[in-house]
């Protein structure tokens, strides 16, 4: 049967459309290939529909960035897709990266800060996983030991006091040492050194408990105080129980104005990979040697754990004065110097 002239076009119109239905649809829900090779696919804030379409293309992650724009205008989510970094692969059709994008889901990676590291040692772990120079960290919190009172032409640390509270005792002229929370940390891959710090810093804030905060001011003591003196049993003790011990000692000793001689505070200025002190280190002029000056050290050795600090705001009390630790990690104490002379004869030969 012959068609007329309307009926062919009537034919060719619905054949054009049902080309470009499927046209649309396999561009939307087929996937380029079923390769499942990651790539990370970067979307820079302020860029928009068309740019990222335009990038997803010359990526080779969509067949054709006009479906792209119109899937997203369609569904209403122009303004919904978000920056970041995004491990995305062939085997995903246009619809999945979308959603993907809109939700956010941004490529992340894990890092772990081990209880007692020190800004060298959080600084070079970063730089050892190809994240950022070890000099980006301390540039931003500040370099170990330095005194920013002084003249060091070096830049000042960032002031993070106004969004964490509990630096606003800390004194201006050190550095956040103390303050990077030991965790683990799912980051998004790229992410700024600030964004990372600012993490550790809020879940400093989260571990540090309104309990917490409440006893230390009971005690008369400031946040500061109680993780330098945190940092001190991180480093020179294991257990909990010893650390409770040590931190009764160290707060007697503190208060009756005897040097606390914590050898972790030579180690910390000398930066030796030693537990050895020798006579010469204990006079290193440094105000975080507490063999030389009386006190805590000018500011926290270490970025203790959540066990050190409980310790030091809940030490226990005793009748020793003087411990040390022997080379197989065995922790002496001593209720007099005497004891303490027999004990150093007989541990630390």
């Amino acid at each position: 049967m012959k068609m007329s002239s309307s009926q062919k076009i009537i034919f060719y119109s619905l054949f054009f459309i049902l080309c470009l239905l499927f046209y649309t649809w396999q561009g939307i829900y087929l996937p380029i290939s079923s390769s499942t090779e990651e790539n990370l696919f970067l979307i820079e804030k302020g860029e928009g529909l068309k740019e990222i379409a335009s990038n997803l293309k010359e990526n080779g992650l969509i067949k054709n960035d006009f479906l792209f724009k119109l899937y997203v205008f369609l569904k209403g989510e122009t303004k919904n897709l978000k920056a970041g970094r995004y491990i995305l692969n062939l085997s995903m059709n246009l619809s999945e990266i979308t959603e993907i994008i809109i939700s956010g889901k941004t490529a992340k990676e894990k890092i772990t800060i081990i209880e007692g590291w020190n800004l060298r040692d959080i600084g070079w772990y970063l730089e050892n996983r190809g994240l950022f120079q070890a000099e980006e960290l301390f540039e931003l919190v500040g370099f170990p030991l330095i005194d920013y009172n002084k003249n060091t032409g070096l830049p000042k640390p960032k002031d993070f006091s106004e969004e964490f509270d509990f630096l606003r005792d800390k004194p201006k002229n050190v550095s956040l040492e103390g303050y990077l929370f030991p965790d683990t940390y799912e980051i998004n891959t790229g992410a700024q050194i600030e964004e990372i710090v600012k993490t550790m810093l809020s879940n400093f804030d989260k571990k540090l408990t309104s309990n917490l905060r409440k006893e230390i001011k009971k005690q008369e003591k400031t946040i500061f105080e109680i993780i330098t003196m945190a940092s001190l049993l991180e480093k020179e003790v294991k257990s909990k129980e010893e650390k409770e011990i040590v931190s009764g000692i160290l707060w007697k000793r503190l208060k009756n104005r005897i040097p606390l001689q914590v050898d972790a505070t030579i180690i910390y200025i000398t930066g030796k990979k030693t537990t050895k002190v020798s006579k010469d280190d204990t006079e290193i002029d440094s105000p975080y040697n507490t063999y030389k000056y009386l006190g805590l050290p000018k500011g926290p050795i270490c970025n203790p754990g959540l066990e050190s600090i409980l310790a030091t705001v809940y030490p226990k009390n005793s009748d020793f004065w003087y411990y040390l630790s022997t080379s197989d990690g065995e922790t002496i104490f001593s209720k007099t110097l005497e004891e303490h002379n027999i004990a150093k004869a007989k541990y630390l030969k």
